[in-house]
């Protein structure tokens, strides 16, 4: 009798420790950080498609997106302070509530404008030094299964997609990996005045990325609010170039704990 009544208690204690385990974790993730996936490669090669990463949300404090129970005031941040230019954000669509991951460029006041794939921000130069050549295989990416635009034309199924490869140095020093494929409608632009409030995102895959320079009304990113953020990515946890992460001979172990830059 009396081990059917501690095997009963063992049971139970083992119910209870899984509980508070999982509980423990849901908070974890509503209050510290939240998984995202890269579905697209308008942050290559920064971020690759399949790329799995932890968003810090603590970076930035609570919005009306993070806020636990939603008990937070839109306006009220707990902790945490602005992007600074060149972190690399997760936000909520202002329009669609679907979820981005870009790279602040432009912050509150600032004029930011494009000229033959050049950033200009408040009338300074954010320098490009040429750094080869981005090579991957054209072949389809990931579960959507997409495939990579590439500058050397038409390419193979299998041979290799080439983009140009430049390091920006944004205002501030701030240094990090963009990709050129061609010469768009988005390489030169008018002078965009980001509001009080909102910030400026640009994709590191400058012709592969609906971002800040296409405006809201043509389906596009334009300049997304302070309460849309979610938080910063900071570093990539795992990666898998195939179509499911079972597909263990598709991991790219060389990114894994990778610190995005």
């Amino acid at each position: 009798m009396a081990s059917t009544i501690e095997k009963k208690d063992g049971i139970f204690e083992t119910v209870k420790t899984v509980v508070y385990a999982l509980l423990i974790a849901g908070i974890f993730r509503t209050l510290f950080f939240q998984p995202f996936w890269i579905p697209s490669g308008s942050m290559k090669d920064t971020l690759l498609i399949g790329d799995f990463l932890f968003v810090n949300k603590m970076a930035y404090g609570y919005s009306k997106y993070s806020c636990p129970f939603s008990v937070c005031p839109i306006s009220d941040r707990l902790f945490g302070s602005e992007p600074e230019r060149g972190d690399v954000v997760v936000f909520r669509h202002p329009v669609t509530g679907s979820d981005f991951i870009k790279r602040a460029i432009g912050l509150p006041g600032d004029k930011v404008q494009v000229k033959n794939s050049v950033i200009f921000i408040n009338g300074e130069e954010a320098r490009q030094t040429p750094d080869g050549l981005f090579l991957e295989t054209f072949d389809k990416q990931g579960p959507i299964g997409s495939f990579p635009a590439c500058s050397n034309g038409s390419v193979a199924l299998g041979g290799t997609c080439e983009k140009e490869k430049f390091v920006e140095t944004l205002p501030g020093g701030t240094t990090h990996s963009v990709l050129n494929i061609r010469n768009g409608q988005l390489d030169n632009t008018a002078v965009y005045t980001v509001p009080e409030g909102h910030f400026f995102f640009m994709g590191d895959n400058r012709d592969n990325s609906t971002d800040s320079r296409v405006p809201q009304t043509a389906s596009g990113v334009g300049f997304v609010p302070f309460a849309n953020l979610i938080g910063r990515a900071d570093r990539i946890m795992f990666s898998s170039a195939g179509r499911s992460m079972l597909f263990f001979w598709t991991w790219r172990s060389d990114r894994f704990f990778k610190a995005i830059e």
